[in-house]
Formats: C-alpha cells, sequence, structure tokens
C-alpha cells in the first residue's frame, strides 16, 4: 500500500466533499488491483537501433529500406504527404486517416545517396535516408527542415510493447504549434507536453498541461519553409521541444530540437511540408475534411450549468429578447438529466420538453444537451439493460464488466472502438431528437473516472476491441472520444439524414473535424484565463480542428464587468461563440455586468449576427481547405520572424484582422500588421504594413482591421447578403469568396469569386465566372475611400 494514496483516501472521505467521495475512493483501489493483475510487469529491458543498411526494395512512391535490426518503409504520397514506418508499420490501421489513405505518387523514386544512405525524390520534397537509419526531410532546393536521428527502442526481454523515442532537429529559427489543445502559446515554449488527454479536474489557466484534448500533430514554421509531422500512435507519450538559438554564444547557430517517447504502439509519422495554406490542405486530404456546422451553430450559444428548470430558460430567453440580444442556441447541462442519467430528462423540472424546445425553435432558438458517456451501472436502467444486451462497456481482463464513477454514481462505459457499440450508442440519440434538441455536447469523454487518487480515467489494463485488433486503455484512451463523436455523427445522419450534424466534444483526437469540433473545457475565470482561450483555439486550428471557442467568461468564478466583456468581444471572432459557467460560478448574461456592458455586448452580438454570412463561408472554405477560421498572424507570411512570435493578434478567414484587449486597464493597444494596407473598420483609417501601431481599444471595442481590397460577405440590414469591400491600395486590386448557404442540409453551394478594383477615386466590384465576368448579384458597400 502505498502511504500517500492512504492519505488521500482519508482526506477524500474526511472532506465531505460530495456523497461521491467515498465512491471515489473504492473506484481508485479498484482501478488500481485492476492494473496489477491486467498490466504487464516491467521487467528488463533490450535496448535497440536500427543497425547498418542491408538491402533495398523499391516500390511505388518509395521503398523499403532494410537494416541490420529493423526496416524502414517510405512512401511519397501522390499529395506530397510523406509517410515512413519502422519495424513493417504501415499506414493503416488508424484512427487519426479518412479511409485507406492517399495513394502512392507514381513519380517519386527511390534512389543511392552519398555514404551508402537512400532518397526519395518526389516534385515538392525529398527524403534522405542515413546508412544508421537517420532520415531528413529536405526542400526540393535541397534545405533541410527536419532531420530525424536514428530510432530507439526499448523491448521487454518476455516480450509485450516496447517504448521507443525519437530525436529531431529543426532550424534554429523555427518555432512550433500545434499538439493539440494547449493552454500555453499558441507557440509551444520550452518544455514537456505530453499527449494523454487529461482532465485536470478544475478549472485550468495557462500553467496546466496536459489537457483535454491531445495529439502528437506539430506545426513547425521556420525560415526555410512550414511543415507538419504527425506521429501516429495513440499510447501515451511526452514531446518534449527546444527552439534554437542563432548565433548562440560561439557565433554558431543552435539547432530546435524535438524529443517523442512513446510508451508503445508502432513508430510511423506523416511529414506534410509548404506554405501553411498547403500543409493544412494536406492534413485535411489524408485525415478527412472538417464536418460542416448548421448556420445556427454559428450563432451566439448560452449555456449554464444549473439552469435547473424549463422556467428558469425561459426567463434567459426572455432576457435575451427583451434586451434585443440575438440569441441562438441554450445549452442544457446535467442538471436537466433524471439524477444525471445520460439519455435521461427529469420530468419534475423538465416537463414539457418537446414543447420548450419548439417554442424555442419558433424564435430561432435551438437546444443542445450535454451527453456524457458514463452509464449508472444499475438494474432496470433502460441505457444500461440496452447495452447490456449488446455487450456495450468495458471489461477487464478477466472478462469482467468495469466499473468506475461518474455524476450518475457507479458506473460503465461504452466501448466505442467496437463497431457494434458505436451502432447501439448512435441509435440513442433518437431519444435525444424527440426531446427537441438540435445539437450535442460531449462531455467528461476522457474519459473521466472520478478518482480520490491517481488518475482520473479507466484502468490502464482494461480491454477494448479497437475495431477487431484487441488491445488494452494504453493504446484506446487516447481515441475514445473521437469514437464517441463518429458514433454519434454516424447515427444522426441516419436519424436526421437532412440535416447537418451539429457536436462539439471536450475530448478527442488527430480526426475529430471530420465529425465536429470542440471547447476549451474548464478554462479559469481570469486575465490568464482569457489569453489561453485563444491560444487553445489557434493551436486546435493549426492541427486540423477549425471549430472551437472558448467558456466566455470563464467556467469558474464570477469575472469583472471589464473581463467579462474583453472576453465577450473575443468571442464574438471565434468559431463557437458560447458564455457558460459552472454551478457554484457567477452569473454569464449580459445584463447581469450594468448598463454599460450591455450596450457594449450587445455591439458585439449585433456584428457576430452581421458577420454571419462570413463566418458560413470560412466553414465551408475549411471544409474544402482544411484552412482554420482563426489563423496566426504569419499564416499568409511565414516567413515574417516578427509575426511568428506575435500571440495575441489574429487573422479571421484572409480578410479580417482581430486585436483582441488580453490586459486589464487597457484602452489602446500595440497591433502588429502583415504587409500591406489594413483599414480600421469603424474609423476607415488606413495603416501600412509590416508595421506595428498603437490603436484605440476603448470599453466598447476591440481593433478589428479589414485588408485593403477584401470582399466580404455580410448580413445587410434587410436580412440579405451584402458585399462589403474594402478599397483596393491604388494600382492594386482585391477580391474575396462567398459560399452562400442556406443553413442547412447538404447541398453543395456554388464558389462565388469576387474581384476589386481600383479606378482613381472609384472601386468596381464583379464577379468572376467560368463564362466570364458579371456583375455582383448582391447590394455593394464600398469603404475606406474617405
Amino acid at each position: 500500500m502505498d502511504g500517500r494514496d492512504l492519505v488521500r483516501s482519508v482526506s477524500v472521505v474526511g472532506s465531505g466533499r460530495a456523497a461521491r467521495g467515498l465512491r471515489t475512493v473504492r473506484a481508485a483501489w479498484r482501478r488500481r488491483r485492476i492494473d496489477v493483475a491486467g498490466l504487464p510487469r516491467r521487467g528488463p529491458e533490450r535496448a535497440r537501433v536500427p543497425g547498418q543498411v542491408r538491402e533495398v526494395e523499391p516500390a511505388p512512391g518509395g521503398g523499403l529500406i532494410r537494416f541490420g535490426r529493423s526496416e524502414l518503409r517510405i512512401v511519397v504520397a501522390a499529395n506530397g504527404a510523406v509517410f515512413w514506418g519502422w519495424d513493417g508499420a504501415g499506414p493503416q490501421p488508424s484512427y487519426a486517416l479518412a479511409g485507406s489513405g492517399p495513394e502512392p505518387d507514381p513519380r517519386a523514386v527511390l534512389e543511392p545517396d552519398k555514404d551508402g544512405g537512400w532518397r526519395v525524390v518526389a516534385e515538392r520534397v525529398t527524403v534522405v535516408v542515413s546508412r544508421h537509419g537517420a532520415v531528413e526531410v529536405c526542400t526540393p532546393g535541397g534545405v533541410t527542415l527536419r532531420r530525424e536521428h536514428p530510432p530507439r527502442w526499448w523491448e521487454p526481454v518476455g516480450g509485450g510493447a516496447a517504448r521507443w523515442m525519437q530525436r529531431s532537429e529543426v532550424p534554429a529559427d523555427a518555432r512550433f504549434f500545434g499538439l493539440g489543445g494547449r493552454a500555453s502559446g499558441p507557440r509551444l515554449r520550452n518544455g514537456g507536453y505530453r499527449l494523454w488527454n487529461t482532465d485536470p479536474g478544475r478549472a485550468f489557466g495557462p500553467g496546466e498541461d496536459p489537457l483535454y484534448l491531445t495529439m502528437p500533430v506539430q506545426l513547425v514554421v521556420a525560415d526555410a519553409g512550414t511543415h507538419l509531422v504527425f506521429h501516429d500512435t495513440t499510447w501515451d507519450g511526452t514531446v518534449v521541444l527546444r527552439e534554437g538559438e542563432e548565433g548562440a554564444g560561439s557565433g554558431h547557430d543552435r539547432t530546435g530540437a524535438c524529443e517523442v517517447r512513446m510508451d508503445g504502439g508502432p513508430l510511423r509519422c506523416w511529414v506534410m511540408v509548404g506554405t501553411p495554406a498547403r500543409v493544412l490542405l494536406t492534413w485535411a486530404a489524408l485525415t478527412g475534411a472538417p464536418a460542416l456546422p448548421p448556420a445556427w451553430a454559428l450563432g451566439h450559444h448560452h449555456a449554464r450549468w444549473g439552469f435547473g428548470s424549463e422556467q428558469e430558460v425561459r426567463r434567459i430567453v426572455a432576457g435575451y429578447q427583451e434586451h434585443g440580444l440575438p440569441l441562438d442556441a441554450v445549452h442544457l447541462d446535467i442538471d436537466h438529466y433524471d439524477d444525471h442519467q445520460v439519455f435521461t430528462v427529469d420530468q419534475e423540472r423538465f416537463p414539457k420538453l418537446p414543447v420548450l424546445a419548439e417554442e424555442l425553435r419558433r424564435d430561432g432558438i435551438r437546444l443542445v444537451s450535454i451527453v456524457d458517456p458514463a452509464v449508472r451501472a444499475e438494474t432496470g436502467g433502460a441505457v444500461y439493460e440496452s447495452g447490456a444486451t449488446v455487450d456495450a462497456f468495458v471489461r477487464d481482463g478477466q472478462g469482467r464488466t468495469v466499473e468506475g464513477v461518474g455524476w450518475a454514481g457507479e458506473a460503465v462505459f461504452p466501448d466505442f472502438t467496437h463497431p457494434r457499440v458505436r451502432a447501439w450508442w448512435g441509435g440513442l440519440y433518437e431519444e435525444r431528437l424527440g426531446q427537441g434538441f438540435a445539437g450535442f455536447w460531449h462531455d467528461m469523454n476522457e474519459p473521466t473516472s472520478f478518482s480520490a487518487f491517481g488518475e482520473p480515467t479507466l484502468p490502464r489494463s482494461a480491454r477494448h476491441a479497437l475495431e477487431g485488433r484487441g488491445g488494452d486503455h494504453r493504446e484506446a484512451h487516447n481515441v475514445y472520444a473521437l469514437c464517441m463523436a463518429r458514433a454519434a455523427y454516424e447515427g444522426l445522419r441516419e436519424l436526421a439524414p437532412q440535416e447537418r450534424p451539429f457536436l462539439f466534444s471536450r475530448s478527442g483526437w488527430a480526426g475529430l473535424q471530420r465529425y465536429g469540433g470542440t471547447w476549451s473545457g474548464d478554462v479559469a475565470t481570469g486575465w490568464p484565463g482569457l489569453r489561453a482561450s485563444l491560444s487553445l483555439v489557434l493551436g486546435l486550428g493549426l492541427c486540423g480542428v477549425p471549430y472551437s471557442g472558448p467558456d466566455v467568461g470563464g467556467f469558474d468564478g464570477s469575472p469583472s464587468p471589464e473581463l467579462y466583456l474583453r472576453w465577450f468581444q473575443l468571442g464574438a471572432y471565434l468559431p463557437l461563440f458560447r458564455t457558460h459557467a459552472g454551478l457554484r460560478a457567477g452569473r454569464r448574461e449580459p445584463w447581469e455586468f450594468g448598463a454599460e456592458v450591455l450596450e457594449h455586448a450587445r455591439g458585439a452580438l449585433l456584428e457576430r449576427r452581421r458577420l454571419l454570412p462570413y463566418f458560413l463561408t470560412l466553414a465551408h472554405l475549411a471544409r474544402r481547405t482544411g484552412a482554420p477560421y482563426v489563423r496566426p498572424l504569419w499564416w499568409g507570411a511565414p516567413e515574417d520572424r516578427a509575426l511568428r512570435d506575435c500571440e495575441d493578434t489574429f487573422l479571421l478567414g484572409d480578410g479580417l484582422l482581430v486585436a483582441p484587449v488580453l490586459d486589464p486597464g487597457a484602452e489602446r493597444r500595440a497591433v502588429r500588421l502583415p504587409r500591406g494596407r489594413w483599414y480600421d473598420t469603424v474609423t476607415e483609417e488606413a495603416y501600412e504594413g509590416p508595421a506595428q501601431v498603437l490603436l484605440d481599444a476603448p470599453l466598447s471595442r476591440i481593433p478589428v482591421l479589414a485588408r485593403a481590397g477584401a470582399v466580404i460577405p455580410v448580413r445587410g440590414a434587410d436580412g440579405g447578403l451584402e458585399l462589403e469591400v474594402w478599397a483596393p491600395a491604388r494600382g492594386r486590386t482585391g477580391g474575396g469568396i462567398v459560399v452562400p448557404d442556406a443553413g442547412d442540409g447538404w447541398d453543395e453551394p456554388e464558389i462565388e469569386r469576387y474581384v476589386a478594383r481600383r479606378h482613381g477615386g472609384r472601386v468596381v466590384v464583379t464577379r468572376d465566372r467560368e463564362d466570364g465576368v458579371a456583375e455582383p448579384p448582391y447590394p455593394v458597400r464600398v469603404r475606406g475611400l474617405g
């Protein structure tokens, strides 16, 4: 017995914190007993490196290189992505890939290189393999973007999963981004980052790591070029990053470094090179197009843990209507369940939920339901009984159902890595649709099982189907939420085939964008939490998940009026715009913070409503290109080092630059501008970049600038679509894209391309069509002419 665990147990029981305290102690000891019996004991290990090259076997797109103690398969795909896998690992099976993966590039050639090595030469990339197993990814011009040292494995003498480690070097000027949802950033500083989806169990700030959604995806930006690297293994691991130093000490550059350590799984990797837009396009082609949300999901959402009753929901909605505040969705948390049991309704507090949902829908407001994976382990419960009938729940190595603790008490957990279980779970959403819910919010799906000590999740030895391969929770943990999202998405496609499913998930993994988006989780109320909110959204977008947002105002505590308003103003320009708070937190309705905040919040809401056609266009472009709605300032100019280090400003699509206020008391703020002319969208004053300018940021607004020449679709005063055109600089042209969308359904609207040209004091806007040039079919408003 570990004495510290005994102390923690006594502390939890004695704290009176919750009736579930004793349950969490029992669950913790139960999990420990299961793992002691079910996990292989770590004994002596043998270290291994690849050895030297012995022979090669060319194949389409690359080939197989055999070393003394391993073999390396390299394939360059037709879209330019590079795959390599050690010890016979191939691209499949993989939870990240959409379909079977891309076809090999028939033009890629495996040929001898100097010093006994080999290289694969393709149009966009050259991959060089040394005779000892180092792998370099180079531009066609021969500039090295990344150098992987020969890997090392540690294999248990008695057999079992081998640990492995891979060290890499990148240019000295490189900057790291990604790794899923990280509160510190978006640029990832020196240090270690864990790859294990984790519920921190409390509100978090920038120092907390790991969080709910991790993924082994790095985007690396350097003068030489941008590349994305994805280590395709779902096991627990760590990534240690070290930025380089140019002219460090001795006058020589010190390269940047990355070290990836995994507790198991295949050592296989994908690398994509090119501009940021090309890299994210390739990544989306590999892992799947982002799901397209319905139009209402791009409006304003109001949520709270603790609405408590239909009367409270009506009171909140009436408050929005009385104050002239647009509202598109209301989210119901676990308190609307019958005693916290998933897929149920408390009939005393919500006796006519379908009627409420229909009333709200008539006013243009949708209901969104929280959905947790934990199912109360109680005979007679409808979900438990139906799940037991199809053998849906995770078992241990002895064949016994694994029990944990959720909000509903003793709970069991579906094994979403089994197709049969996904089909069963997807069918359960019929009950939610029948209650009138239009969207779904997945929570507690890391998965979380409350625990007095140790990890708040399932035993690592718990068994999972893993699509028929079989394995344990060490391999399944990080993709548990991804598979749950797949179950819901596929179920909803069958249950409501005419509507685009809307769901977002607290946890996930590479490929989550195929099924929906995510949100920050329980971000702490405070100015650091506000800054972390932006970091999370930017980082997730660079990992291929374009739809996300924070809990506006923070999950816990009571924000000051200023903090709430600045958070609200930031949220108005993020894909998921949702106010939310915990059970014991302060209110989050705009009118609760005084008349001044109410007035300015109304302005932010009306601007979000005006920009809805632009957000819909960005959603369609994300689906077709993988480009996130919210982009770092360096998106179009990754070679600009000053932009690479700018973390407090972002681009919304190609047309807008948003500079949120992230510090208290600020009424002006410095804003770094990329190259070109930018207009303040309120004053229409023009600024020339690249530069750093000081802009007014009164409490009424945050600085938002428009790129000269941008054509931005907006909602006009009559509710119809208009084109807002920002005057190009003299001698320049501009343009933009519009994707008109009815708001739901599966029709693929045509992409409309517009060009803006300046002729003296006039701006002429035309639509480019395959059959020539035409007049725009919408009203045009030109701004920036003075």
